[in-house]
């Protein structure tokens, strides 16, 4: 069976044969292209992509976990050091805040000096925040070491993405992006849990120790243990030779220049033939080194940082980016809310839930976000190749997004459930089944709606998970600031039924996307050409 390119949809929209190691099955065509480098992480053994993503999605979930675990030591920081609850809410504000503009400022390193020096200068951020966090003294400090614990976060919302679309094919994305939205959820959801467990028996200071001392055990392990995934594929799959510096390997005895079929002269490597097959293998520390920089670096390449983060900004003119961040950042917001209500209403009448009996409740979201994981990432992989083959045997993003509507229905009736039921006094089964039917949503958001955006437009990745990070979060930031008030003024009651009818109307975005996404991605497809085009060519 074969898939093809949907040009018009201005993305190359292909699957690729259900194994890991460049070879075809079923005559469907793989993406990225393959080739033949040693250096290619495509082409790396199955342990290798496995130990790599697990060390991406580990750090995805440290960081949703440190980045959430604040709430534990709330109380502490009330009781001894008289740190308000509005207070409290506004480091929450700020920590969304630090996560999506740090994923903006940090975007342009990883084309510039590889993924790595990201995920290190997170786990360093990590450090700051936590050891501030464990040492606060008063309300700054509670405030201010949020924006260090919630920076340490933009390596997962973007360079992570970036790292797994590395290592596997397309046909993959809706795995991959399932693996890393249950990874986010581990964090999220079970970190408090953890958190709140180290706040009862060591006292509050040591859920930031504990924080740092996680993260500088992940830094040592990272530092050592994960490879740098940056590949020059262009250079390997037609041997081009960026204009400045020239490539190492092009030296003028391994060059010869030839004439395009437009007529221009182009400088092309004898490599070319090979598909990058003599490509010297790196050595150990040549992948471990802290900087990788990109061919095209010029000097320290600090006005070419300047250039990428304003090319960066293009990316809010996408629509599925838009669509990505509302859908992700719509969790976000309900996340604030249900989290709200478990640390305050259970733990007083008629419930008395102590922390920990709260925190635990968390186990049913996190119940239904595996779920959501499994239908919104293996299950949509297998949906559409189904859906492609009904279609003449061409894939169209849009056929992922089907697997919406459902999650449309169930998520808003989690909301309502769990709103209500906390309201009422319900206790076991409702107000818990009602937040695993939160997590199945939270699942299927994230995962759905960022592998639509990676399959329509597969080259820009890193720069439309940035958009998304910057939108979900500054919605997550919104929601964080609004709840107290909110809750103030109405009851649970009608906040959560609020909530769900929103919650639908945002899931339900999905059908305009579905019948205008492939006139959109048409529409766009020059300026996203545009966009890839001025990018690699810096």
């Amino acid at each position: 069976m074969s898939f093809s390119d949907n040009v018009q949809g201005g993305s190359h929209d292909t699957f690729a044969a259900d194994d890991d190691v460049g070879h075809t099955s079923e005559d469907i065509v793989l993406y990225p292209e393959p080739t033949d480098s040693p250096n290619d992480p495509l082409n790396w053994s199955t342990w290798r992509k496995y130990w790599h993503a697990s060390l991406v999605l580990f750090i995805v979930g440290l960081t949703a976990a440190t980045s959430n675990d604040a709430s534990s030591a709330q109380y502490g920081m009330n009781i001894q050091l008289g740190v308000s609850w509005g207070a409290m809410n506004t480091a929450s504000g700020i920590l969304f805040l630090s996560i999506g503009y740090a994923t903006l400022l940090l975007a342009p390193i990883p084309s510039l000096y590889g993924r790595r020096m990201v995920y290190i200068i997170c786990l360093l951020w990590s450090i700051i925040g936590s050891v501030w966090m464990a040492r606060t003294q008063n309300t700054q400090d509670a405030l201010w070491n949020q924006l260090f614990v919630g920076a340490s976060e933009a390596c997962a919302e973007a360079t992570a993405q970036l790292s797994l679309s590395d290592l596997f094919y397309q046909h993959r994305r809706g795995m991959s992006m399932g693996l890393y939205v249950l990874a986010t959820s581990v964090g999220t959801f079970l970190g408090p849990l953890i958190a709140g467990f180290i706040a009862d028996n060591a006292g509050w200071r040591w859920v930031g120790w504990a924080g740092a001392i996680l993260s500088v055990a992940t830094l040592i392990l990272f530092y050592f243990g994960f490879e740098e995934t940056t590949f020059d594929r262009k250079f390997a799959l037609q041997g081009v030779t960026p204009p400045s510096p020239p490539h190492p390997a092009t030296t003028p005895e391994a060059l010869e220049k030839f004439a395009t079929p437009t007529g221009n002269t182009s400088v092309v490597s004898t490599r070319d033939v090979e598909n990058g097959s003599r490509d010297p293998r790196k050595s150990y520390l040549q992948q471990i080194a802290l900087v990788t920089p990109s061919p095209t670096l010029r000097g320290t390449g600090f006005k070419q940082y300047l250039e990428s983060l304003w090319h960066t900004l293009k990316v809010f003119g996408f629509p599925a980016v838009w669509y990505s961040g509302l859908q992700w950042g719509a969790q976000d917001g309900w996340l604030t809310f249900y989290l709200t209500i478990e640390e305050d209403n259970w733990v007083g009448p008629p419930w008395n839930y102590s922390d920990n009996a709260a925190a635990i409740m968390n186990v049913s979201t996190l119940i239904g976000a595996v779920i959501g994981c499994i239908y919104g990432g293996w299950f949509s992989d297998t949906f559409v190749q189904w859906m492609a083959k009904r279609n003449n045997n061409v894939f169209e993003p849009e056929h992922r997004l089907w697997l919406m509507f459902p999650a449309a229905v169930i998520s808003p009736a989690g909301l309502m459930l769990f709103g209500i039921g906390s309201d009422k006094g319900w206790s076991w089964p409702g107000p818990y089944v009602g937040l695993g039917m939160i997590g199945f949503g939270w699942g299927c958001a994230g995962d759905l709606s960022m592998a639509y955006l990676q399959d329509a437009y597969p080259e820009m990745v890193l720069e439309g998970m940035v958009g998304v990070s910057v939108i979900n979060n500054t919605i997550g930031c919104i929601f964080s600031f609004v709840a107290g008030d909110w809750l103030a003024v109405q009851s649970v009651s009608q906040v959560f039924i609020a909530m769900g009818v929103m919650s639908f109307v945002f899931m339900m975005t999905t059908a305009p996307m579905i019948y205008w996404g492939s006139i959109s991605r048409a529409w766009t497809k020059p300026r996203y050409e545009k966009f890839v085009h001025l990018r690699d060519g810096k």
